[in-house]
């Protein structure tokens, strides 16, 4: 999937974390000729989450769906069949850094130049400046709360944090993909391959 400049910021990934377990279990009782909504129904059905509102359990599994069906059908596979924990935490994020503009600038304008420039920490006040940048240009952005921004600054750490993008301590992370996953990525998505730390866009590393 291929975002357009003209995405607008979608900001929802303030739910939660990276949902790792629960992005899998979806995917796989996924089936290729549904639709999402379908997907979304069976998941709520088979009580994918364990959260105990139900409005909390179809917020969380819609995140999750807008997220995971970003991901093309051998992605899919490969996320349920064959990928290995590391795999899977970096297709998550791939599939995070799809579905939202603002994470996806948030990767490519703040962690890949900092990680070319040798500035491996990650300050908090680098989403705080960011954010302010595109706001100054976008109204939904600029409407936002201060307090909701900090809330979408926390999640968005987290997420990182749980992908092994930063360390716990926000450090930048040099990420180690299988040979398989770099191969899928290359083949289709290789402007995707700057999203993860240290991989070019042939696969190899920086």
């Amino acid at each position: 999937m291929t975002l357009s400049d003209n995405q607008p910021y979608k900001m929802s990934f303030a739910t939660g974390g990276l949902f790792l377990n629960e992005s899998v279990e979806v995917a796989r009782i996924h089936v290729p000729t549904e639709e999402w909504d379908v997907t979304l129904h069976r998941a709520l059905e088979e009580g994918v989450t364990s959260l105990p509102k139900a409005a909390s359990r179809r917020r969380t599994l819609r995140e999750i769906v807008n997220r995971i069906s970003t991901l093309d059908e051998a992605e899919l596979e490969f996320l349920v069949e064959d990928a290995d924990r590391q795999d899977q935490q970096a297709m998550l994020w791939l599939a995070t850094c799809r579905a939202y503009r603002f994470v996806r600038e948030f990767a490519t304008e703040v962690i890949h130049e900092r990680f070319l420039s040798f500035q491996f920490d990650l300050p908090l006040d680098s989403f705080d400046v960011l954010f302010s940048a595109k706001a100054e240009w976008d109204e939904g952005l600029a409407g936002i709360s201060p307090t909701t921004r900090a809330k979408l600054r926390q999640v968005l750490f987290r997420m990182m944090r749980e992908a092994n993008v930063i360390s716990n301590d926000n450090r930048i992370l040099s990420a180690y993909i299988s040979p398989r996953l770099k191969s899928i990525l290359a083949e289709k998505h290789p402007q995707d391959l700057v999203l993860l730390p240290g991989l070019t866009r042939d696969g190899g590393t920086s």
